[in-house]
């Protein structure tokens, strides 16, 4: 099968309808038990692209680690986050929408269209734009977000499991792998823990059965 690599095509369709400022967003951390969503959003120059940007999940870490340095110096770039507590109030789809519209937000240059990778527009978007199912390997404004977010979280995710050792967030950033959940049946449930999430839930619902 052919593997498409991101271009400029919908960047370009939306610069030609008259838009200027074309910001590509993208979040990070849907899935773990542990640790904050986190969007970032990229408004490229189309005139400097950072050399060998392309889908976040088909490049190596250590590209990935090379292009988060490059990338804010050839572009203007936004970083956006929901807290553990804002991810078990709102939901995760609701706080990935607000990490999103908060990278947006953050941008120097506001922008006036947007590419959001997935299927739903954020609610409170300050700009149109344009929804994008797998947009990181399709769009490089998207695939440039997808890098910055991943590579940001990462690197969180590595100071958290410097403070608490024993779930392996270094490695799985949170995941529910063999180790981190070994490491809740261990170590307990730790403050940034999503506590609505599945096995953490039912680990606190055991927790709470055993003391009554």
């Amino acid at each position: 099968m052919t593997r498409i690599s991101p271009d400029l095509q919908f960047e370009n369709t939306a610069r030609s309808a008259g838009y200027t400022h074309i910001a590509g967003v993208d979040e990070v951390g849907r899935g773990p038990l542990a640790g904050p969503v986190m969007a970032c959003a990229v408004i490229l120059d189309p005139k400097r692209i950072p050399p060998g940007l392309g889908d976040s999940k088909t490049i190596s870490a250590k590209r990935r680690d090379v292009l988060f340095d490059l990338i804010p110096n050839m572009a203007i770039v936004g970083f956006g986050s929901a807290t553990v507590a804002e991810i078990e109030q709102l939901n995760i789809l609701a706080a990935s929408q607000l990490a999103m519209t908060r990278a947006l937000a953050d941008l120097a240059q506001p922008p006036d269209f947007a590419l959001i990778d997935g299927n739903r527009m954020p609610p409170g978007m300050p700009c149109p734009g344009q929804t994008i199912v797998k947009g990181d390997a399709k769009s490089l404004s998207i695939a440039a977000a997808s890098i910055m977010a991943k590579v940001w979280r990462d690197r969180v995710m590595v100071g958290l499991a410097q403070q608490h050792p024993g779930y392996g967030w270094d490695r799985n950033a949170g995941y529910p792998t063999a180790e981190h959940i070994e490491g809740l049946k261990c170590h307990g449930v730790t403050l940034h823990h999503r506590r609505t999430f599945g096995p953490v839930h039912k680990m606190l619902w055991q927790d709470k059965i055993r003391d009554d």
